[in-house]
């Protein structure tokens, strides 16, 4: 985390070398994206940290679909469109006495850089749906904009409303619902998101003398849900 970064700042990057991902994997990320962290000064509880991620991923989510981008978000962190991933986003806070006392929100969003086989960016979709579109994102410049406009609209969202208004917003926008996860003998659909932040899978037996399997209830980075229609836990 950046040490010398007051609440307001805000950083952008044409290319990164050393960036970390989730599970703590390092990220190289090429030209062509955009690359982009906010510092902010929540003071929220530690155990809320979650919040901040699923606020940002709402808002910016939102801020692109109101250009009729159907973007969709990944549990926990992901930006995805048509099914494929956009970008990404990583919070990283500063603890004192319990509470977060500054977070640096990091979104890295591939706008015309090279992506693998289950990644998509912007200006490739665009090109297919411009003409369809009354208004687009036709810059990276532009689109830097709409980031920080949705993290700003999601962070006002849940300090003004809290969790009970952001997480159904949130949910709303989630592109695992209905989707199919297995852990060992038990199979589950994902239902939902708690207000804890974790992802809500109702279970289903699938070894006949098995009964009573509770749902599971999985907290933020103790899975991957990949980029399948359905993925070993």
């Amino acid at each position: 985390m950046q040490e010398d970064m007051p609440a307001g700042t805000v950083v952008i990057a044409t290319q990164q070398t050393a960036g970390r991902g989730q599970w703590g994997r390092q990220w190289v990320s090429s030209q062509g994206g955009l690359y982009l962290s906010v510092a902010i000064a929540p003071n929220i509880e530690a155990r809320d940290s979650y919040l901040l991620t699923f606020a940002t991923a709402w808002g910016i989510t939102q801020q692109l679909r109101d250009l009729n981008i159907p973007v969709e978000i990944k549990w926990p962190n992901d930006l995805v469109l048509n099914k494929l991933k956009l970008g990404g986003i990583l919070t990283e806070t500063k603890i004192s006495h319990g509470k977060i006392t500054q977070a640096v929100i990091g979104v890295g969003i591939n706008y015309s850089n090279p992506v693998p086989t289950t990644g998509i960016n912007m200006e490739s979709w665009l090109v297919g749906a411009t003409k369809a579109l009354p208004q687009t994102i036709y810059s990276i410049e532009i689109l830097a904009e709409k980031v920080l406009l949705g993290i700003e609209s999601g962070i006002e969202c849940l300090s003004q409303d809290g969790v009970d208004v952001l997480l159904p917003k949130y949910t709303s926008l989630l592109t695992n619902i209905g989707e199919r996860v297995y852990l060992e003998n038990v199979s589950g659909t994902v239902v939902g998101v708690t207000s804890t932040g974790c992802l809500h899978v109702r279970t289903l037996n699938f070894d006949s003398k098995s009964v009573n399997i509770p749902d599971l209830f999985l907290p933020p980075g103790t899975i991957s849900l990949g980029y399948r229609n359905s993925q070993k836990l």
